[in-house]
């Protein structure tokens, strides 16, 4: 056991191989009752010991259907089965020792868009990554869905102006807190790296926008999920108005009196799923220009000045939609052109056709399908360019994962979410809401993978710079090379790696 005083009272984690965890921690007031669809608001004080040995429930959101019984039918549910309450603001540290060593911090958002997911879940456990770096890892929990992403402004109260980023709002609070007493648990104030992957990346792009956010962070990952553009307003308004019409009401004290199972139920059927409105079309909860919170897309034309002097570390993975065509019930059965259009219905809607010409020039035997599932994965790589080709001021890094895992027979290929058991020095643990690494040990090149991105996350929270003795030299991203390194068999620098299909997309931002 292991006392820290906080601000706000002294909590007791566990210590475990010489890590100490505190988990579950409040960082801001729960959100209920007068405060749901409200701005985080301070914690109050306790009194005696706050008990942080385990988890706090994570905030309500849909349930995920398994995604892989297609091509593993026997395979267990992977998703990770926690307690889910409104009273969710808090967040989990880890720690080599709460003494006065001023570590990096890495400040982990977790994955699952701005819908579903948890930064409980055990492959975001921080202890293997704090003891092989000497770092300080925190996870954020905030709030989802309608909770945290509906617009309530205009409508004729105050206080729930801030109500389309009130999930951003939450992790502004959660890095506030982390100012004021982080150092209690042997980090550095002065060193914070915020890091996500997938929708934790869209929350790090979207964080390089907000004003309120500049200075509580000195350095951000983008991890497979690069957001150049927020919400329009004239969006978050439909969305808002038609989740009161599938919830049959009028007014914001109608929906406040709701129960959260309601709320839930009413997202998904305007969403179109439990992680609908990903990719711009239709109705989307998700972070919104609303002229306080985010005055201007924070990345599209231009980088937000809000992110200015940020070094950034962007990539993605090889081939980050293969999980679209396995994760889709009786996909198999349907002819090619079948495929196509039921995936790029949900991703581009027309745009794809403009895109067809070009991936059937770089790839002459490839089918149709593989064409599209190229340029899904380059929306998300593009994506990444733009940002870092857009960046001011500050240093950027440029990789990509091309490690395929044995597991599913490698039919994933290199899969969204590979790298993030690589990140954390846990690949053994699976990769959050997907999980198609798990069993990873099985596979000859994964402890020096784990090694060598691990290592890199850690060097750039120390220093800004990714580079260490594991790896090449790797060189910044200037937009005349586009030194890119590549994670894989054998890892090192590729200039403009697949630069023909880089080039189909001038002219689009490539963001989600």
């Amino acid at each position: 056991m292991v006392e820290v005083q906080t601000t706000t009272g002294r909590v007791r984690g566990i210590t475990r191989d010489g890590i100490a965890a505190f988990r579950g921690v409040p960082y801001a007031a729960p959100p209920i009752a007068e405060l749901r669809f409200c701005a985080p608001q301070p914690v109050g004080a306790w009194t005696g010991v706050l008990d942080a040995a385990e988890p706090a429930p994570a905030c309500p959101q849909p349930v995920l259907p398994r995604l892989f019984d297609r091509l593993d039918p026997a395979d267990p549910a992977t998703k990770f089965v926690e307690r889910y309450d409104e009273n969710c603001l808090t967040v989990n540290i880890f720690t080599p020792a709460a003494d006065s060593a001023a570590r990096p911090v890495m400040v982990w958002l977790h994955g699952g868009w701005f819908s579903v997911g948890s930064g409980n879940e055990p492959c975001y456990d921080g202890g293997n990554l704090c003891r092989a770096g000497d770092v300080v890892v925190v996870s954020v929990n905030h709030r989802l869905g309608a909770l945290g992403f509906l617009s309530l402004a205009g409508r004729g109260d105050d206080r729930f102006e801030s109500s389309a980023n009130n999930g951003l709002l939450d992790i502004v609070a959660a890095l506030r807190w982390i100012q004021a007493n982080i150092a209690e648990f042997g980090g550095d104030p002065g060193r914070v790296t915020i890091f996500g992957e997938s929708g934790g990346a869209a929350k790090v792009s979207m964080l390089l926008g907000v004003e309120q956010a500049r200075g509580l962070f000195h350095r951000a990952i983008v991890q497979s999920g690069p957001m150049l553009r927020a919400v329009e307003p004239e969006c978050a308004d439909a969305t808002t108005a038609a989740f009161f019409a599938e919830l049959g009401i009028d007014s914001i004290w109608q929906l406040r009196e709701l129960p959260v199972a309601a709320l839930i139920k009413a997202q998904s059927a305007v969403l179109g799923g439990p992680m609908g409105g990903l990719y711009g079309g239709g109705h989307r909860m998700a972070p919104a220009i609303d002229g306080r919170i985010i005055e201007e897309h924070p990345f599209d034309p231009v980088a937000s000045r809000a992110g200015h002097g940020v070094p950034l570390l962007i990539g993605s993975c090889r081939d980050e939609a293969s999980m679209l065509v396995a994760a889709v019930p009786g996909i198999d059965s349907m002819e090619p052109e079948h495929q196509v259009k039921l995936l790029a219905d949900n991703v581009f809607g027309h745009a794809f056709d403009d895109l067809l010409e070009g991936y059937a020039a770089t790839r002459p035997t490839s089918s149709v399908v593989e064409h599209f599932l190229a340029a899904v994965t380059d929306q998300i790589r593009v994506g990444g360019i733009t940002m870092a080709e857009r960046a001011v001021g500050a240093q950027v890094h440029m990789y990509r994962v091309d490690h395929v895992p044995s597991v599913y027979q490698g039919k994933l290929g290199a899969p969204h979410t590979i790298d993030v058991g690589f990140a954390f020095a846990n690949p053994d643990a699976g990769a959050g809401i997907t999980s198609p690494n798990r069993g990873l040990y099985q596979d000859r090149d994964v402890p020096r993978l784990t090694e060598e991105i691990s290592g890199a996350w850690i060097a750039f929270a120390r220093n800004g710079d990714p580079s260490h003795p594991g790896l090449p030299a790797w060189p910044s991203y200037v937009a005349e090379r586009r030194s890119t390194m590549i994670f894989g068999t054998q890892s090192g620098i590729v200039d403009d790696p697949e630069g023909e299909e880089r080039e189909i997309w001038c002219g689009r931002d490539g963001g989600l």
